[in-house]
């Protein structure tokens, strides 16, 4: 059977709304946290069921650990079972539109050796464009049993980031907004700024302006710029808290460009430290060796 592991169409999905397939819901609001499931209560794509990114997809912030840390494995597995996901289901994903919150779902589930996850190309707003059918009120589905497997090689902790810092052996790249990352504007940390050596690829680049993502040849291309002749596996991709990058990796890995880590506390962890070092203005060249 096919499985799909980065995209899926509204088209195909359209042909899975039987039960078969596990539907998430991850329309969220940076400053409405319940505006997300606020929009899925009133309609959504029938058969999904409802992931907040601050109270499924996140573990409680410290005020040290980023604004959405990542859960731990115990947690995930169990938030992944509540959903209704086994080993082999096929999950689709799908937020308000260009992905950035389905793709932390999408991340996690495949940093626990899922792979059968996709994000539906274009969300809500695209699924709504055509006119497809849609259902209000929650749904549920019954619960699984989830056993994950960790694939640490797809996570930078925040003590291995500091260690990058002025290294030529991985290039860390930031998925914020350039006014973000070059420090002239942030609306959700206390400080602003870049880590020191990081180069930018905004995550809206990834997607047209109705938010489908571009072609793998355009995405490749587009990386090439960010990246240089870098390879995909000596690249840590972060943002503001582990949620945007999220949607830079599985561009690259539509791209066919494998291997890149995720620092999952991003800007919003980093710049907790006041002893952290940070940068502002715009990118330096990209390094390479």
């Amino acid at each position: 059977m096919l499985m799909f592991t980065t995209l899926v169409s509204t088209d195909t999905l359209a042909t899975h709304l039987d039960g078969s397939w596990v539907i998430v819901d991850c329309r969220y609001g940076l400053t409405d946290h319940a505006w997300g499931r606020a929009q899925y209560l009133a309609g959504h794509i029938p058969g999904a069921v409802y992931a907040s990114l601050s109270d499924d997809l996140s573990a409680p912030p410290t005020g040290t650990n980023g604004r959405h840390p990542l859960p731990c494995v115990e947690d995930m597995e169990a938030t992944f079972g509540r959903l209704g996901i086994a080993s082999g289901t096929q999950v689709a994903i799908y937020d308000q539109d260009a992905g950035s919150y389905a793709s932390r779902l999408w991340w996690m589930l495949r940093y626990l050796g899922h792979d059968a996850a996709a994000v539906v190309d274009g969300g809500w707003a695209k699924w709504m464009r055509e006119g497809r059918p849609t259902r209000a009120g929650e749904e549920t589905r019954p619960p699984a049993t989830f056993r994950g497997r960790r694939r640490k090689e797809l996570r930078a902790l925040v003590d291995e980031v500091e260690r990058m810092v002025g290294s030529r052996d991985v290039l860390v790249v930031d998925a914020r907004a350039p006014e973000r990352f070059e420090g002239t504007s942030e609306p959700l940390d206390p400080k602003a700024g870049h880590i020191p050596g990081a180069v930018n690829h905004f995550y809206r680049r990834n997607v047209t302006s109705e938010g489908v993502m571009l072609p793998p040849d355009v995405l490749r291309r587009q990386f090439a710029e960010t990246l240089g002749d870098r390879p995909p596996e000596q690249v840590v991709m972060y943002c503001g808290s582990g949620v945007t990058a999220c949607h830079n990796l599985l561009a690259l890995e539509h791209a066919g460009l494998h291997g890149t880590k995720l620092y999952a506390g991003s800007w919003s962890e980093w710049s907790s430290d006041p002893d952290r070092p940070v940068e502002t203005g715009p990118a330096r060249a990209t390094r390479s060796d």
